[in-house]
């Protein structure tokens, strides 16, 4: 990850207000809408303090966010387990495990595992898929959770050099 691009100190500002706490690591917008504003952040896969962070892709749009969270309180998660073939499950988790793994710079002490939202199988949070699905990652989950709410005009963040 030493081609990392940390979020800008408005950034920073602008996502510590949306998540009403400072952050506990280092973050990339990869996300944004039309005005500018974060909608996904790329989580550098430890906190400052060494403890691993699961989740690499993490959608902070609260208005987003509100419709996910809707979603999955009507019974979504299982509603799309169904839907998506569990190959095409277990293979999204390994890319992501992967894509992780080759961002981690801490290798001493514990380290993050699992995959989408820190799971091995199965499906566990409808907004870590589709972080991953909008952060131009190939995300079944993700992508139908994308057709399935209302999503304003996004654009994807280079964060590589």
């Amino acid at each position: 990850m030493s081609s990392f691009r940390d979020a800008s100190l408005e950034d920073v500002a602008v996502i510590e207000a949306m998540l009403g706490r400072p952050l506990s690591g280092r973050c990339a917008v990869v996300v944004r809408r039309a005005d500018g504003s974060p909608v996904v952040i790329e989580n550098e896969p430890h906190m400052r303090d060494g403890t691993p962070m699961p989740t690499l892709y993490w959608l902070i749009d609260p208005i987003i966010t509100d419709e996910v969270s809707r979603l999955e309180g009507a019974g979504g998660v299982h509603r799309f387990e169904a839907l998506v073939d569990a190959e095409a499950i277990a293979a999204t988790h390994e890319d992501y495990r992967r894509r992780r793994e080759a961002a981690t710079v801490r290798r001493e002490g514990a380290q993050p595992s699992g995959g989408v939202g820190g799971t091995r199988t199965g499906l566990k949070c409808l907004h870590a898929h589709l972080a991953n699905h909008l952060a131009g990652n190939d995300d079944p989950v993700g992508a139908l959770v994308a057709t399935t709410i209302t999503l304003p005009p996004l654009t994807i963040v280079d964060v590589r050099d």
